[in-house]
């Protein structure tokens, strides 16, 4: 039984953790990505009369964390419910 439990875990962190690091490359690719590696190159496409690349430096980069942390709370939420840990 608490072999089981154990395994059960260790299962849960590691979904956890995967849903961590996807955050953070997503994060990353956005803000020093999007915003700085390859504004130039995306500075070719226009948006909203703004090149892409400023838009992600100045704009795009919040609207993804915020999406982020609204994506992180959607699946954590359904991981504690896959291994019967939630609240409710």
């Amino acid at each position: 039984m608490r072999n089981n439990l154990d395994t059960q875990a260790q299962q849960y962190w590691r979904a956890n953790i995967r849903t961590v690091l996807g955050c953070l490359l997503v994060w990353f690719l956005v803000s020093f990505g999007a915003g700085i590696i390859f504004a130039e190159a995306l500075n070719g496409i226009m948006v909203g009369g703004f090149p892409l690349g400023f838009w992600f430096a100045q704009q795009g980069s919040i609207v993804v964390f915020l999406l982020l942390i609204i994506f992180y709370a959607w699946r954590m939420n359904r991981l504690d419910r896959q291994f019967n840990v939630d609240e409710i």
